[in-house]
């Protein structure tokens, strides 16, 4: 395989970084540029034979301003750990031959113009591509006598519209031209690829029976997010022939399809209840591939989310993962009785989670408190998970961390609220401390335990978090879910600042040193929040919606919006007075907290105007306030400098308006020879 300097450089780094701290070294709290600098376990793929895994680590690349991804193996009693790829942009989906000879994975080398399918022998070696594919596929899957792979892809552009492209006579109409339908292929390995699917639809995702004869998939009327809930399930023979379709209009997006062991049924996840209707939390159905309805198969009383699910190895029984709230848990249920058990239970979230029927194995990522995600195994029948990666082993000997606990109060109206809270580093008991109270997105999910890289830094700065599990999650059942229903800010903002309360009530917060921010409906959270109380020193809103009449038009998915205010905006007799009351922006002019604004330029979830129409508002009132707009980003900011800039502005914001004191910013990694000068936001973008 191809070796590059910026490829080993950044694997050398890496390693580096977690060879373990010089004797007698002091621990440190953790800096923003640790945080960055932290590697990230992803896509653990078990062996057919239950022996090694595969897995993605990446890690910084300053120089090219962005995180870079390496595929490495190891066993599963954790020996034997190497990185079998080295390209400079980096490679990703990781996927094991049936007979586990053979490696297939995404990457882009030398002249590529975007990913192709690479192969390489699992003992290690050169990759030889296998693709030249016109557009870059995604979602690989082996066929099961591993005579060819399977993936999709976007359709290519026909002469005629690269001609357009290159006339720049490129007007198109909005949400109808503007894309290119994705299919699904098969290319056998000598190269050659078969288009399966053609036509008018988007497929979004597959599964292949257990005996290769088969495929599931989704076909959506466009690729785009805000068609997605009107996707289908259909079945065909693995050529593609026989396409039937098993669902129709019940406008809910179905995921993880998988065909049972017998070709008989196929199950599936979606957030709906038994009767499909949408907007609840995750359950698994079950559907005839003979035709017929859906039937949930969860229990009708389970408050938890399901996020993934699987058959087991003869098709009597159904392995799940689902969030109950401040944790994940992989359950067993049977599929008639509908009784579900869990297999695990502890203070962790899972992540990639994989059952592999050959080894009658599970496989996933486990996040603590004390320890970001490392690849762990475990049994069908239960019992202990065995950690396979020891890439953190020496973070605890290196830093001083925060201490993390499961927190619960009352919210205004009785309901048991319940959060996270992390303890300043060195706290002392009877001492009270600035808290951050930040508010995840969504708001169809909820903080779980696990490292929190942010938060520890927080922590290691003098601030205690606290991570508010507000109306709205998931993970408690569809009546807390669904609370939003008919009007977004009912007890949400409320399970909030009761949460707050609780947390000075315990005597670890400083009632005078408060701050909010969150990001997507975290950052909707901060907006309303500053408009219902002045209470808050200082805070910060990354994506959020200041007015949902504008919003509701503006963003590229309004589906599961329109329960919030029980129809839409433009319908006869439309409940605009509804949209209006959950505004933050009807209340704007009560703003008197000091609040800065951060959103991507190219955001399509909650657009660059909604954070525009709140800036405006608070510097017309006089209230101190920035806006940063980071060119490029979508809904989520990836380059580094952007991360590592909006981690730091958002502290020299806290630090000033809390403590009345400046913040030191922290210099860049050393990049090409040299460590770049650090910035104070009053060289930021958008000043």
């Amino acid at each position: 395989m191809r070796r590059t300097c910026r490829g080993i450089g950044s694997v050398v780094a890496v390693i580096a970084l977690w060879a373990g701290p010089a004797a007698g070294q002091d621990r440190r709290p953790m800096s923003f540029v640790d945080s960055l600098t932290l590697p990230v376990i992803q896509d653990p793929q078990l062996s057919p034979d239950g022996q090694q895994v595969l897995f993605v680590m990446d890690g910084p690349d300053w120089k090219a301003n962005r995180r870079i991804g390496h595929i490495h193996r190891i066993n599963v009693d954790g020996t034997g750990q190497v990185q079998l790829t080295f390209g400079e942009r980096g490679e990703s989906s990781p996927r094991w031959s049936p007979d586990g000879t053979r490696v297939a994975f995404l990457a882009r080398r030398e002249a590529d113009e975007h990913n192709q399918i690479y192969l390489l022998q699992s003992a290690g070696g050169e990759a030889r591509r296998l693709t030249r594919h016109p557009a870059a596929p995604g979602n690989l899957a082996w066929a099961p006598d591993g005579t060819r792979l399977y993936f999709t892809a976007s359709d290519e552009k026909t002469p005629e519209e690269r001609e357009r492209d290159r006339l720049q006579d490129d007007v198109y109409r909005f949400e109808e031209t503007n894309f290119k339908h994705r299919h699904l292929w098969a290319v056998d390995l000598e190269g050659t690829t078969t288009k399966l699917t053609a036509g008018d639809f988007s497929v979004e995702q597959y599964t292949l029976s257990p005996d290769g004869s088969r495929i599931a998939l989704t076909r959506a009327p466009s690729p785009l997010l805000e068609f997605s809930h009107l996707a289908d399930v259909w079945v065909m023979d693995a050529s593609g022939a026989n396409a039937r379709q098993l669902t129709s209009g019940n406008r809910i997006a179905e995921r993880g399809l998988a065909i049972s062991p017998d070709n008989t049924r196929l199950l599936f996840t979606a957030g709906a209840n038994e009767a499909m209707e949408g907007y609840h939390n995750g359950k698994v159905f079950v559907l005839p591939l003979a035709g017929g309805r859906p039937r949930q198969v969860t229990p009708a009383s389970a408050a938890y989310d399901v996020s993934s699910a699987d058959w087991s190895r003869d098709g009597s029984r159904i392995y799940f993962v689902a969030n109950l709230g401040v944790h994940d848990e992989i359950f067993v249920l049977d599929p008639e009785s509908r009784a579900a058990t869990n297999l695990t239970s502890g203070q962790h979230s899972l992540g990639g989670w994989r059952y592999v029927e050959t080894a009658d194995r599970f496989v996933f990522t486990r996040n603590t408190p004390e320890h970001p995600a490392e690849v762990h195994v475990a049994g069908s029948t239960g019992g202990s998970m065995s950690r396979v990666t020891t890439v953190f082993r020496d973070l605890s000997a290196r830093f001083l961390l925060a201490r993390q606990e499961r927190f619960t109060w009352k919210g205004q109206d009785g309901q048991m609220i319940e959060g996270l809270l992390f303890y300043p580093v060195g706290y002392r008991e009877g001492e009270r401390y600035p808290l951050i109270v930040a508010t995840h997105g969504g708001p169809a999910s909820s903080d779980k335990f696990g490292f929190s890289h942010d938060a520890q830094v927080y922590a290691g700065k003098g601030y205690a978090v606290l991570k508010p599990n507000y109306r709205g999650s998931t993970g408690y059942g569809d009546a807390f879910l669904r609370e939003m229903s008919k009007g977004y800010f009912k007890q949400s903002h409320l399970d909030v600042m009761t949460g707050t309360d609780a947390v000075i009530a315990k005597g670890l917060a400083d009632p005078e040193k408060l701050v909010k921010m969150g990001w997507s409906a975290g950052g909707h959270m901060t907006n309303k929040v500053i408009t219902f109380t002045d209470r808050f020193k200082a805070a910060s809103s990354g994506a959020g919606a200041a007015n949902w009449i504008s919003m509701y038009a503006q963003s590229d998915n309004r589906e599961f919006r329109t329960p919030w205010f029980g129809g839409t905006p433009w319908q006869a007799d439309a409940p605009i007075d509804l949209y209006w009351e959950h505004s933050p922006l009807k209340d704007v002019a009560k703003v008197k907290t000091p609040t800065i604004f951060l959103v991507g330029e190219e955001d399509p979830r909650v657009p660059l105007p909604q954070s525009v129409e709140m800036y405006r508002a608070l510097r017309s009132n006089g209230v101190p306030t920035h806006l940063y707009v980071a060119p490029r980003e979508g809904h989520g900011w990836t380059e580094l400098r952007h991360r590592l800039f909006k981690l730091q502005v958002e502290m020299e914001w806290f630090e000033r308006w809390v403590h009345g004191r400046s913040y030191e910013w922290e210099p860049i990694p050393e990049v090409a020879g040299r460590d770049e000068k650090p910035r104070s936001s009053s060289s930021g973008i958008n000043r």
